[in-house]
Formats: structure tokens, C-alpha cells, sequence
């Protein structure tokens, strides 16, 4: 007997003895048969089910990345407004720091110009006083000669500026 059913020897089958053999290897086949369609049901449905599994999976998957996707966008946007708002402070900061330095340049160019007339008006004074005791033309030329050798620029304690007040006080009291 081959796994088909031969019907010609079910119709030769000369006995009861054979034909009952044969009724139960048909019963045997039924049933194997059964029970092959009963497990590929089954296999359908765990397929189906499965199947079904991944397409949920895949959905909250899909949704998911939609998600991310869009949490990204908006914090890309935020960044980016945040990046605005920085490049927008560090101009106004380095306008500011521009402003301040001019400010700064101006208050130093006018502190040096009351200075130079502080000074101005302090070392004619200075010149002035020392050569106060110097009566005589004599006199005169001699303080003159010490305090070139004190205050001449090229001394250790040499005021170049001092120097040039005494060089014009000196010219003034000669020509008087």
C-alpha cells in the first residue's frame, strides 16, 4: 500500500480480511490528514496573529518615530530661536563694547587735555618759582646751568616736559 489509494485493488480485494485492512489504513489516512489540516489551520492562525503583531509593531513604531521626528523639529526651531536670540545679544554687546570704547576714548583724550593744561598751568608755575631768587642776568644764567644739570632728560631723574617749561622761563627772564 503506497500513500495513494489504489481503487483498483480495493476492487480486487478478495477478501474481508484485506478490505477491512484497507478500510482502516483508509481510516489511518483520514485522520493523518485531519490532523495535517487541523496543524496547518493552526499554523495559519498563529501566522495571521503574528502577522497582525507586526503590523501593530510596526504602527506604534511608525507613530513613534513620527513623534521623534516632530520633538525634533520643534526643538531644532527652539534652538534656533535661542541661537537668534544669542547672535542678536552678543551684537548689541559688541555694539555696546564699541560705544563704551569711544566713550572711553573720549573721556581719556579729555582727561589728557586737562591734565596737559594742569600740567601747563603747574610747570610754568614750577619754572617760574625756580627762578624767582634770580635777580641778575649773572644769577640767572647760573641757576639755569644747576637746573639743566638736574632736570635735563637725559639725567636719571630727568623730566623732559619740566625741562622744556624751565627752557622757556629761562628765554622769557633773559629777554626781560
Amino acid at each position: 500500500m503506497g500513500n495513494g489509494i489504489n481503487w483498483e485493488e480495493v476492487d480486487k480485494a478478495q477478501s474481508e480480511d484485506e478490505l477491512r485492512r484497507m478500510k482502516l489504513w483508509l481510516f489511518q489516512e483520514n485522520i493523518r490528514l485531519q490532523n495535517e489540516r487541523d496543524e496547518l489551520e493552526d499554523m495559519q492562525d498563529k501566522l495571521l496573529k503574528e502577522q497582525a503583531r507586526f503590523r501593530e509593531e510596526m504602527e506604534t513604531l511608525s507613530r513613534r518615530i513620527a513623534l521623534e521626528q516632530k520633538r525634533l523639529r520643534e526643538e531644532n526651531l527652539f534652538f534656533d530661536k535661542k541661537l537668534a536670540i544669542l547672535q542678536d545679544g552678543f551684537r548689541k554687546l559688541e555694539e555696546d563694547r564699541q560705544r563704551f570704547e569711544q566713550e572711553r576714548r573720549r573721556l581719556e583724550s579729555g582727561r589728557r587735555q586737562r591734565e596737559s593744561v594742569e600740567l601747563l598751568g603747574q610747570g610754568e608755575d614750577v619754572a617760574h618759582v625756580l627762578f624767582r631768587s634770580a635777580g641778575n642776568p649773572l644769577t640767572l644764567r647760573k641757576r639755569y646751568r644747576d637746573l639743566l644739570k638736574i632736570f635735563h632728560p637725559d639725567n636719571f631723574c630727568g623730566d623732559a616736559e619740566l625741562m622744556q617749561y624751565i627752557n622757556r622761563e629761562f628765554q622769557r627772564r633773559r629777554e626781560d
